[in-house]
């Protein structure tokens, strides 16, 4: 079975565009400057993707709505990836930047949808296809495009965790006013049983610190729109996972609502969870939306969010939490004691 699945995902691959090849996949021994960002649009100009080479990261994550396709047509959604890939700007970026990517709505293929959109399979290969995946068997040959990477070693591992909040996720609610509302059913899904058995081993993992990459915002407070909050259910699940798992180092990071901002939250029993949120990149609404969670100030302009890692002081780590613009000025700079993400 595993072999007419592997067999099928490389026959798919066949035609890759020659520009997707450019991915950088130079080792990276330590990680010590992460950037990341979402929501941005093939058919604009993506200039800040300068900005953030000149940053010089040693990672770069698309955290979602990488491209806008809202398609059920496979062809169409190909050609939408194919203008992404054409830009000098991407080029600069995938051919210079270590590059990784999960996907939120837009580039999965429908607005706000889940587990009921009719082509995720086929939505899935395009995906593998255009970030050069289709050599990661492990992520190939499960529904949904979660996976994992580690780098650094034991006294610098840093565990990235992609999630997919998508292809298993269960229909939204929404109120008399048409706002997303919170759906208290205890049976219904964010992640998959799947997913979730194999997040639970992943943070079993020995690391330092671990970045879980969401579309969707974890920690921002309930508003009316897409968010972990929509299903408390399962929010409260990923706290009381990470509890028995005992992993210390968590940080998540976001996109999706077109504007930067860092959110904490104090669950009862762990320490406090950061939520560093970026978008966009070429989208934008410039509406502040309240957050009684922020910490900081909100960043409504073209955006990609940072995490300095200084590994200076092996007793004293420190998460340095920022929010980038299009000019490379560095806004928020929020500092973590890694001290202060431990059990």
């Amino acid at each position: 079975m595993l072999f007419v699945a592997f067999t099928f995902i490389l026959s798919s691959c066949k035609k890759i565009d020659d520009c997707t090849r450019h991915f950088k996949n130079d080792p990276i021994p330590q990680l010590s400057r992460i950037c990341f960002g979402s929501c941005s649009s093939q058919n604009k100009a993506q200039p800040i993707l300068n900005t953030i080479v000149d940053k010089k990261p040693d990672l770069f994550i698309y955290a979602g709505d990488n491209m806008y396709a809202d398609t059920d047509d496979m062809k169409a959604m190909e050609a939408e990836y194919y203008k992404l890939c054409k830009k000098d700007e991407f080029q600069r970026l995938i051919s210079n930047v270590k590059t990784i990517a999960t996907w939120d709505d837009h580039d999965y293929g429908a607005n706000d949808s889940g587990k009921h959109y009719s082509k995720k399979a086929e939505s899935k290969l395009k995906f593998l296809n255009f970030w050069g995946e289709f050599n990661n068997l492990e992520r190939a040959i499960h529904e949904g495009i979660y996976t994992s990477y580690y780098w650094g070693d034991s006294i610098h591992r840093v565990q990235v965790i992609l999630l997919d909040c998508r292809t298993f996720r269960d229909d939204l609610v929404t109120d008399a006013n048409g706002n997303y509302t919170q759906n208290q059913d205890p049976n219904v899904t964010m992640l998959g049983s799947e997913q979730w058995k194999w997040l639970k081993t992943e943070l079993t993992v020995p690391s330092k610190i671990r970045i879980i990459v969401s579309s969707t915002q974890f920690a921002r407070s309930h508003d009316g729109y897409e968010a972990w909050d929509n299903f408390p259910h399962e929010q409260e699940k990923m706290i009381q996972t990470i509890k028995d798992a005992h992993a210390n180092g968590v940080v998540f990071i976001s996109g999706d609502v077109h504007l930067g901002e860092l959110s904490k939250i104090n669950p009862a029993g762990l320490y406090p969870i950061y939520d560093l949120t970026s978008s966009g990149l070429t989208q934008l609404e410039g509406v502040d939306i309240p957050n009684v969670n922020r910490v900081g100030d909100v960043e409504l302009d073209y955006n990609f969010g940072m995490i300095d890692i200084d590994w200076q002081d092996p007793n004293n780590v420190l998460l340095n939490m920022k929010i980038g613009l299009l000019q490379g000025t560095e806004k928020l700079k929020y500092s973590i004691p890694l001290n202060d993400l431990q059990f």
